[in-house]
């Protein structure tokens, strides 16, 4: 349990009924309640969106008639000022005043007086708070794409350096055919360029302003909501009240994204880690991503992969978390949705840090080739060319060449030998229609340049899709898709 000390007693700076709330409360709220209450020890990450919000509903207000010109000046440049001091670490927080948004309000009241008081026109926390969120989700998806673009970038870069690198493929992690490494790294930049398209859309659909919402019902006051919406980069103000306030689909939908793009790069952080392990030696990364062992002194972990395949349970996490706390919730504002923004501020964290991590790792990889091509051998991986030639060049049922390649592959197991290195005797003695020509398709090298169908492995391949991809990168400058 905690060791801190609590009390019913009211918090000694909320002795006296908070200002913010005006007269209907006479007393001070319990230590207890102050504790719990207050989430400016978080949600002071919104400062720079309050401001901008602010700052946009000042000059309607202004342009309205709504507040004077010399109050709106006033408003305006205080703000600017309490932007200037936050960002040079001078808040001062106070948990009596609850929130990022009555900190910058007190703050304003301290340096401009009286006229600090009129900017909450029309206005309240509940719109107030559910706009700022939206532009910090925004801006948070925004440094996010860049982030994947940046790793589709280095995807791209490697796959192009080893477009022609041969590996197995796997099904079951069981050898299956062989590939190119530069075919499989393709496959993550597809991947992440799926999850771009899932935050674009997610933030296409939070791109409408609660902003004039005020706490549920609109507001009687001339406003003008297309404005602030303008003003902040909104497509439009959103069209119901109600939903301005209560929505936090924006969060979830981008929780959602946030924790599928996580599963895809935990994938690849699974396969560094099994590349890079002894058995496997298909990659190796420098000092800069791995660590020692405190007692083993050969060992080099690969820890930063590890740690982005540990970071994404908890950001699938924070989806559930706000899941569960909207579930229940009646329309409209409920206390529970301060709830949030912490899942939402750890999902960003830490997705954030593993998509860097993971783009550094991809820059500083080093493929072993003569390790991966020899691994592509094992394990018959080219029995399914030998099936494609039979039914090619001898017209024979797919089903029954898998019979007849099943055999001449169990006549290589029990010689220890690889499929290449049957005699056409050998082969002839399980399908006599067979000629010398299947030694063409034989060899992992020959099995991936036949691959050309379109998404197929074969090397020619795998510098269209760079090509087609640098192109879409290019093109789009933000958005992959």
């Amino acid at each position: 349990m905690s060791a801190r000390k609590s009390s019913n007693k009211p918090a000694t700076k909320a002795k006296q009924a908070n200002s913010m709330w005006g007269g209907r409360f006479a007393a001070g709220p319990a230590a207890i309640m102050t504790e719990i209450n207050a989430s400016i020890r978080f949600d002071k990450r919104l400062y720079r969106q309050d401001i901008a919000g602010s700052i946009a509903h000042c000059r309607m207000l202004v342009k309205q008639g709504l507040i004077s010109a010399a109050d709106g000046k006033k408003i305006i440049a205080g703000l600017e000022t309490i932007l200037r001091e936050i960002e040079a670490g001078k808040l001062k927080i106070d948990l009596a005043l609850e929130d990022i948004h009555m900190h910058v309000e007190a703050r304003l009241k301290e340096l401009i007086g009286e006229p600090a008081g009129r900017l909450h026109t029309a206005r309240s926390r509940n719109d107030q708070v559910a706009t700022d969120f939206r532009l910090w989700v925004r801006d948070a998806i925004d440094r996010i794409d860049a982030g994947l673009r940046d790793l589709q970038e280095k995807l791209l870069a490697r796959a192009e350096e080893y477009a022609a690198t041969v590996m197995p493929g796997f099904t079951h992690l069981q050898a299956a055919q062989p590939v190119t490494f530069g075919h499989h790294l393709l496959a993550y930049v597809e991947m992440v360029g799926r999850d771009r398209g899932r935050l674009k859309d997610a933030r296409e659909r939070l791109n409408e302003s609660p902003l004039g919402a005020a706490a549920l019902a609109g507001t009687s006051l001339p406003i003008d909501r297309e404005s602030t919406a303008r003003a902040l980069g909104f497509r439009a103000p959103m069209a119901n009240s109600l939903d301005a306030v209560s929505d936090r689909d924006y969060a979830l939908e981008f929780l959602s994204a946030a924790a599928i793009c996580a599963v895809h790069l935990s994938r690849l952080a699974e396969e560094i880690v099994i590349w890079t392990s002894a058995q496997f030696r298909f990659i190796t990364l420098s000092d800069a991503f791995t660590t020692g062992s405190s007692i083993m002194p050969q060992k080099r972990n690969p820890d930063a992969a590890e740690l982005v395949r540990g970071k994404v349970g908890r950001i699938i996490g924070d989806l559930n978390a706000l899941l569960i706390t909207m579930k229940g919730l009646p329309m409209t504002y409920g206390k529970d949705m301060q709830e949030d923004k912490e899942p939402t501020f750890d999902a960003v964290d830490n997705l954030e840090l593993c998509i860097a991590a993971t783009a550094g790792m991809i820059a500083d990889l080093k493929a072993n080739a003569d390790r991966m091509h020899a691994a592509a051998g094992e394990g018959y991986t080219t029995a399914t060319d030998l099936a494609d030639w039979c039914v090619r060049k001898l017209n024979m049922p797919f089903r029954n060449a898998h019979h007849v390649a099943g055999r001449i592959v169990r006549l290589a197991e029990q010689q220890d030998k690889p499929l290449e290195a049957l005699s056409l005797k050998e082969m002839q003695s399980v399908e006599p229609r067979i000629t010398k020509e299947i030694f063409a398709v034989l060899g992992v090298d020959n099995s991936v340049k036949s691959r050309v169908s379109y998404g197929g492995t074969a090397p020619a391949n795998v510098k269209k899709q760079i090509a087609r991809w640098r192109k879409l990168l290019a093109k789009d400058g933000k958005h992959a898709r």
